[in-house]
């Protein structure tokens, strides 16, 4: 279950769940769950279901504040780590989401808000912002793609959330269209579901768990690849299926490469940047933390 659903998954006469039922058929062994989230949360409408979980719109009742609850049932290899302030291991996605989350408030991020967690499932009360939708449906609205001047309002947004979490040492590590959510009055944008990512450190990974689109040439060449890199060939393949409504081709990426691509109605810094974003070679790609110092972005916002 991906956080993505939580937001773009509206049927058009979603049923109104038992909320009873509901619980009884995530947890049916243990009560405190339904002790502790129906004395704070009022549960709504099903707003999505994957493999292992359900989410449920809800209100917390001491503000009527809108939340998603994120049910997840738990597997027999689902990975608990231990993090700083928690005295017990905590499932990766709650851990992940509380570290990229430590410090001064970064709005790009989606904030976890609350959550508990069991032997056999765990649950999550999501931030829910209002109203927004992912950029795969934000593109569809607008044509198919954007032009230069939201995607960059958009780039900006999603670079410093992803720049956030590699400095909080979390590798998201599924940094996609799916996983932006943008509000559609104010132009926000927030980087959503941490359940493919991993702590963040100097040694390579050698296994990828996000999306195979998104990842990056060095992981398929050689079977491994670095964290920071690999965030940046990710924020490179947003940035051109914003412009241009799908994933780049071989031919795109060996043209970027060569400083020979460009599309009616681009600029040259615009070229300019993709290029270094999704250069094969990550040692030649801009460092993450570079990107909103490139010239493209030297405009007021």
């Amino acid at each position: 279950m991906t956080d993505s659903e939580v937001y773009d998954h509206h049927p058009s006469t979603p049923p109104k769940p038992s909320t009873n039922r509901a619980v009884q058929q995530l947890h049916p062994r243990d009560e405190t769950p339904v002790d502790y989230i129906f004395s704070r949360y009022a549960v709504g409408e099903q707003l999505g279901k994957g493999g292992f979980g359900v989410v449920y719109e809800g209100t917390r009742l001491e503000d009527n504040l809108k939340v998603a609850l994120k049910y997840v049932t738990k597997t027999e290899h689902m990975e608990c780590i231990s993090i700083p302030d928690h005295p017990d291991p905590l499932p990766k996605e709650i851990a992940l989401t509380i570290m990229a989350n430590k410090g001064h408030r970064v709005p790009e991020i989606i904030r976890l808000l609350d959550w508990t967690d069991h032997s056999d499932h765990y649950v999550m009360v999501l931030e829910c912002p209002s109203p927004c939708e992912n950029l795969v449906e934000f593109i569809r609205r607008h044509g198919g793609s954007l032009d230069e001047e939201k995607t960059r309002q958009i780039m900006w947004q999603a670079t410093n959330a992803a720049h956030m979490c590699c400095l909080r040492k979390v590798l998201h590590r599924d940094v996609k269209l799916e996983n932006l959510l943008i509000n559609r009055e104010t132009s926000e944008v927030k980087l959503i579901d941490f359940g493919c990512g991993d702590i963040l450190g100097s040694s390579p990974f050698k296994s990828y768990h996000g999306t195979p689109e998104y990842s990056p040439p060095e992981y398929h060449r050689r079977g491994e690849y670095q964290g920071w890199p690999a965030t940046v060939w990710s924020l490179g393949i947003v940035m051109f299926t914003l412009l241009c409504g799908d994933f780049p081709s071989y031919q795109d990426l060996l043209l970027l490469e060569h400083n020979k691509w460009s599309k009616p109605g681009l600029s040259q810094e615009c070229c300019d940047l993709l290029r270094v974003l999704l250069h094969e070679k990550p040692i030649r790609r801009l460092g993450l933390g570079q990107i909103r110092s490139h010239n493209w972005f030297m405009v007021v916002l």
